[in-house]
């Protein structure tokens, strides 16, 4: 699949293909245009333990998302305009940086509409001295295609499995198409990860390479959460971890909407979804304790790290 800066002549880097002239300014699906937008670089700690550690994950923030999620908590970033028009050499210059302050590795937070500009930029990083592993966190809508062929500059997936029943990812995300989108993806991923050898945790704890599938139990959906952690283990197995994640916070469109949307999740919900991902016999198994349903664990899309000198000294800079 082409991921030169000519693919978004005509678009079709996501499962939408919506065949726009991103690179005549015009937005997409995800509501990009070609120019690389930037709402955050830092430090973040409220990742998974192998992610973020002890140190914190060095996450970059991209703006625009080609799903739309009606509960999304990003909606800033993913629906909004937010952040800052950057160049290529620049998003390697944030990543160099975040190297600098410590980071467990360098975590790009749905970063795969702007494909080109982030597989340019990591293999520009790796010139200038990157060593960090390289995390993709994606809702899980990609393209199996695009996933191959990122795959040579990503160390670790970091991905959504939202949804098992094609009626709900269509009327939450617009998206009916997401389950069977999202375990391609995944297998892809999975391939990928047993050609690069399997997954790989340091003596630290640092995950360096392999796969965490992250799940969000929505309330009133246990049944559709059930059926995606038994989709994940028929596909992996114990070859990834997964994530069961009971932060689910109403937004004010789903609080004006009303029905099981508009409220938290039960304690009962997320027990009823932690004890089958036991009983399927998931190893590495991560969940949440209470006192997660707060928008405060949502950062400041205030451009922090976003602005800075760009990259100099290494040969392919694009300056957008």
């Amino acid at each position: 699949m082409d991921v030169g800066l000519d693919a978004y002549d005509s678009c079709t880097l996501c499962p939408r293909r919506c065949g726009v002239a991103r690179s005549e300014g015009r937005p997409g699906a995800c509501g990009a245009t070609s120019a690389l937008r930037v709402a955050r670089a830092a430090l973040h700690l409220w990742e998974e333990p192998p992610i973020s550690g002890e140190r914190g994950s060095g996450a970059i923030f991209f703006s625009g998302c080609p799903l739309h999620c009606a509960f999304c908590q990003n909606h800033e970033i993913s629906q909004g305009r937010c952040g800052l028009e950057v160049s290529t050499s620049r998003l390697a210059q944030m990543m160099m940086e975040l190297q600098g302050q410590g980071a467990l590795n360098i975590n790009l937070v749905t970063p795969l509409h702007y494909a080109p500009h982030v597989r340019d930029a990591v293999l520009m990083a790796r010139g200038a001295g990157l060593s960090l592993p390289v995390v993709c966190n994606t809702s899980g809508y990609e393209r199996a295609g695009l996933v191959d062929a990122m795959a040579d500059v990503v160390d670790v997936w970091l991905t959504d499995f939202k949804y098992a029943s094609p009626t709900l990812a269509g009327r939450l995300s617009g998206a009916p198409d997401y389950p069977e989108v999202a375990e391609r993806a995944l297998a892809a991923m999975l391939a990928s990860l047993r050609q690069g050898g399997g997954t790989f945790v340091a003596d630290d704890g640092a995950m360096r390479r392999g796969i965490i599938v992250r799940h969000l139990v929505l309330p009133g959906q246990v049944d559709d959460s059930l059926a995606v952690l038994e989709r994940v283990w028929r596909l992996c197995g114990n070859e990834v971890g997964l994530s069961v994640m009971n932060q689910y916070t109403p937004n004010e469109r789903c609080r004006a909407a009303g029905g099981p949307l508009a409220r938290p999740l039960r304690d009962d919900e997320y027990e009823t979804v932690l004890d089958h991902a036991d009983a399927l016999g998931f190893e590495s198994l991560w969940w949440q304790q209470g006192g997660t349903v707060s928008e405060s664990f949502v950062p400041a899309f205030d451009a922090t790290g976003v602005r800075g000198p760009e990259l100099v000294g290494v040969s392919g800079a694009q300056r957008l």
